[in-house]
């Protein structure tokens, strides 16, 4: 494999430093009694920002840890070992067999190969007594953990990169799963959660006249039919992903959408999967504190594009680091222009952009035309729709069937999520979080409000620090009011972020930027905006979309930016008779609210 697939250990290493500070139940090295701030009781798995229970996301697992078939095979030990070119010592019990793999030692079933993973602090053998006692059949570890494993009488499979082999090892438990599954990846800097949803809408769409049902796998949720469970992160690790898939199979699931991220291609989480389809959707500075420049990032990407891992690609062609997939891609490759390039497999062409979606005819490679309407806003998502309908097609739906089924999704969580509290402006969460993100979210709403844009932002602490001043550069530059708040700060000092983006907010010239506020408390910030928002303004929050929670200083407290905004909305709604312009009304907890700032046309750097 190429460089990115090196030193795997220390990739590792440097991931446990972009995880949330939460405890987290994928991480053996955290130990049973690991201290950390958590959402739910004790007596139940720890949650992270993005994982928050819903009411309308439920799981039938009575175990920790995400779903599992109800049927298995076991596979004998032998067999695996086998797979694995290990040796098991023939008084180890290795005469035994698995019906389930899982790396978490607190997630332990009954009949499961318990992977011992090295860690950045401590080693996942240290924990295998507990795996032990939650009836572990055996071990899968490194030669560093291979002497505490045998310690425990337990079979142990030795190699040098047990998380190289994890994902192999966890298909061949399952009965390779995937294989029985149509399977489209999507991957990419912006667009991945989007462009998932929009492609299982198509999916559903055709698996209505065969009775099949859909898959999804994500940021915000994975889907199984219709049961939605909470996600602890883009792509699930190797051993849970392909036991997600052997759920799916059993309960009739035909295809499944799915993000893969960077992280998961360079940790090895989607070893074992071959997706029929590969989606490229873009690439911009992102994640530079896991990749060290980037460089390093496309080619974490671009192992998706190998014959290791796709059958087929779709690629944006109007993307640059696209135009050099589309020539260093394994796979054949059907590419898609929003911007309706004539050499693209598949174009826009007359696309009309509306406040709540956007139409365009989508036309193929042989001159055929399909209506198509993109579900949210923005020109951005006119390329995500065509992206999913051209994956769609490449996987052998007819286009109309496709187009039809991505036009009816509702929406997605978090991504140009309007919030209607009967306002006469428009309200907008997003999960917009990076430069290039935050740029095409506010040239999108421009595009569509007649009045003032006022946006709140912030960043997360422990992420990314140099993308900072170019997001609040950013907003300053592109909304008429701009309020930098609180993101995540995690262990960071917020105001320390706060000066940070308001450097970059003042570099912007006096006369190209609206007024800057800066608020910490993030409802105050949602407030201030609000506050100022009158008849055709638009009012956007940015930065956490779907999440439902907030991480400052090591504790996970609830706040959903949707909730937040439309109560806020209600309170100013219900005030709306007796407000007046002045510090007298003003929330206590922000700055008093200055006097409106003359709307400003596109001609001034919009």
């Amino acid at each position: 494999m190429r460089k990115v697939r090196e030193n795997r250990a220390n990739r590792e290493n440097r991931e446990n430093r972009v995880r949330t500070i939460t405890d987290n139940p994928c991480n053996p090295q955290a130990g049973p009694s690991a201290p950390g701030p958590s959402l739910r009781d004790a007596a139940g798995p720890p949650g992270t920002l993005t994982a928050v229970p819903q009411a309308d996301q439920t799981s039938s697992e009575s175990f920790p840890g995400p779903p599992r078939p109800a049927r298995v095979r076991p596979v004998p030990l032998a067999e695996l070992a086998r797979r694995l070119d290990a040796v098991l010592p023939e008084d180890s019990g290795a005469d035994g067999s698995a019906t389930g793999i899982t790396h978490d030692s607190r997630a332990v079933r009954p009949g499961d190969i318990y992977a011992a993973l090295p860690g950045a602090r401590l080693h996942g053998a240290d924990f295998v007594a507990q795996a032990q006692s939650l009836g572990a059949v055996a071990v899968l570890t490194d030669p560093g953990g291979t002497e505490r494993a045998a310690a425990t009488g337990l079979p142990v499979l030795t190699v040098p990169d047990p998380r190289g082999r994890m994902g192999e090892l966890a298909a061949a438990v399952y009965g390779e799963p995937g294989a029985d599954l149509l399977q489209i990846g999507i991957t990419g800097t912006s667009g991945k959660t989007t462009t998932a949803y929009l492609i299982e809408g198509g999916l559903r769409q055709a698996a209505e006249k065969d009775g099949g049902l859909t898959g999804l796998i994500g940021t915000v949720e994975s889907r199984i039919g219709d049961e939605r469970i909470k996600s602890e992160r883009t792509t699930p690790e190797a051993t849970d992903l392909q036991a997600l898939f052997a759920v799916m199979r059993e309960r009739g699931v035909r295809s499944v959408a799915m993000e893969v991220s960077s992280h998961a291609l360079v940790l090895g989480r989607v070893d074992g999967c071959v997706f029929d389809i590969a989606v490229f959707n873009n690439l911009s500075p992102e994640h530079l504190d896991f990749h060290p420049d980037m460089e390093d990032y496309f080619q974490a990407k671009r192992q998706l594009f190998t014959r290791a891992r796709s059958r087929a690609a779709v690629v944006n062609f109007d993307d640059e680091y696209g135009h050099r997939l589309i020539t260093e891609s394994e796979v054949p490759v059907t590419t898609f222009s929003a911007e309706g390039h004539p050499d693209a497999d598949w174009r826009a062409e007359d696309v009309e952009l509306g406040p709540l979606g956007s139409t365009f005819t989508a036309v193929g490679p042989e001159g055929e035309s399909v209506p198509a309407h993109a579900p949210l806003p923005g020109p951005f998502n006119v390329a995500n729709t065509l992206a999913a309908i051209t994956a769609l097609v490449a996987a052998g739906i007819d286009p109309r069937t496709a187009a039809d089924g991505v036009a009816a999704v509702p929406g997605v969580p978090g991504r140009l999520e309007r919030v209607d509290a009967g306002q006469d402006y428009l309200a907008v969460v997003d999960y917009a979080h990076k430069p290039d993100a935050v740029e095409s979210v506010l040239y999108a709403i421009r595009k569509v409000t007649d009045g003032r844009v006022h946006a709140v932002l912030g960043c997360g602490g422990d992420r990314d620090p140099h993308k900072r001043p170019a997001m609040g550069s950013a907003l300053a530059r592109l909304s008429d009011t701009a309020v930098l708040t609180s993101d995540n700060p995690r262990s960071e000092d917020p105001l320390a972020i706060l000066a940070t983006m308001l450097a970059g907010a003042a570099e912007v010239p006096a006369y190209e930027r609206g007024t800057v506020l800066v608020e910490e408390e993030r409802a105050a910030a949602i407030d201030a905006a609000v506050a100022r928002a009158e008849p055709g303004d638009a009012v956007l929050v940015l930065g956490k979309g779907h999440e439902q929670g907030q991480d400052i200083a090591g504790v996970v407290r609830p706040f959903d930016d949707n909730d937040v905004l439309r109560r806020a909305i209600l309170r100013h709604t219900a005030d709306t008779p007796q407000a007046t312009p002045n510090a007298s009304n003003a929330p206590t907890a922000q700055p008093s609210p200055a006097a409106p700032t003359p709307h400003r046309t596109d001609n001034q750097n919009r």
